[in-house]
């Protein structure tokens, strides 16, 4: 099981201290380094940055949003970051959610969310292997775009950038049991939001037509410390917000994954909590036992027993959020 390095993405600023973190793990041997965007700081640009000032480590978006860009911009962003770094880029997407990509990005929700997706990275494909100009006639991408409220005139076009690699791996943020079971047929790898190696059992079916060489680099976050129930505030905190405020009440699918996952009753209070003003409530309503499944929390012994778990089931690559050098040092060694 590789380890890689996860910054998500930005708060009220920039984190000065993401480049040192991202020079340590390297340094340490992660494999990758891997950054993310919301409504907020977007992905590439800290990815670029990072990439300018390492050398080795592989660099991953986890996840860029599909409704940010077109497929074709997304796949210019890859291939050129790909150049840029000598070969190192693993791009990660995400659908979100309604609240998000129509709130936010102003653009509808796909009714078809696995359509929507299996024609982006159609059309991503395509720009990568630079086989011909790119044409799909999909539901909801049209290359060339044939709708009515267009001129008619667009043709076929190529990349004219040759693209470093064709096969580029691409990677998937997906939830749903139908979203991953798609993701193990046209992806080089999922990202899961949530992995509890105490119940892998829950994607069993959904991943039993992943390949050889499929990814499964699930996030969890780490800190090597004493007080477990005072490592696991920074968990409850981000559960409080994705499952109350990321999402409707009828439809959140963070919400909707935790409660597959057998704490349906804790989800919805959360919910209900979040949606009613008292967030601080909704945050220590989330189960102990939840965030401690999901995350690294604890003395060295305690996280050494509890990673071995991880490293018993499908993960290939733990995508650590650790935000400080002597985590990321500790699980290093750990690791081997």
């Amino acid at each position: 099981m590789r380890l890689g390095l996860a910054l998500g993405y930005w708060g009220r600023g920039p984190d000065p201290g993401h480049v040192a973190l991202a020079r340590e793990a390297e340094r340490l041997g992660y494999d990758s380094v891997w950054t993310a965007e919301a409504w907020g700081s977007d992905a590439f640009t800290p990815l670029t940055w990072i990439a300018a000032q390492t050398s080795r480590i592989k660099l991953g978006t986890a996840v860029v949003q599909m409704a940010a860009r077109s497929p074709v911009t997304t796949a210019m962003h890859a291939l050129t970051l790909d150049h840029l770094s000598g070969g190192r880029m693993m791009l990660g997407l995400g659908l979100s959610g309604p609240q998000v990509v129509e709130g936010w990005y102003g653009r509808p929700f796909p009714k078809s969310p696995l359509t929507a997706t299996r024609e982006y990275v159609d059309v991503i494909r395509q720009v990568l292997r630079r086989e011909g100009p790119v044409a799909l006639e999909g539901r909801f991408h049209s290359h060339p775009y044939r709708g009515e409220d267009g001129s008619g005139l667009g043709k076929p076009l190529k990349p004219i950038t040759h693209p470093l690699r064709a096969d580029l791996p691409v990677l998937l943020g997906a939830e749903g049991p139908k979203n991953i079971a798609q993701t193990a047929r046209i992806a080089d790898g999922w990202l899961p939001l949530y992995w509890s190696p105490m119940r892998s059992d829950v994607y069993e079916a959904s991943l039993a037509g992943a390949r050889e060489g499929f990814l499964v680099a699930p996030m969890a976050r780490a800190k090597i410390c004493d007080d477990v129930a005072e490592g696991l505030l920074p968990v409850k905190a981000m559960l409080g917000f994705y499952i109350g405020g990321m999402g409707h009440s009828a439809r959140n699918f963070h919400a909707d994954l935790m409660a597959r996952m057998g704490f349906e009753e804790e989800a919805r209070r959360i919910q209900e909590l979040f949606l009613a003003g008292r967030r601080e409530e909704a945050v220590l309503a989330v189960p102990d036992a939840f965030a401690d499944e999901i995350s690294l929390v604890g003395p060295r012994e305690r996280v050494a027993e509890r990673l071995e778990l991880w490293r018993k089931g499908p993960v290939t690559d733990l995508l650590v959020l650790a935000p400080d050098p002597h985590t990321l040092r500790v699980l290093s060694e750990l690791n081997g």
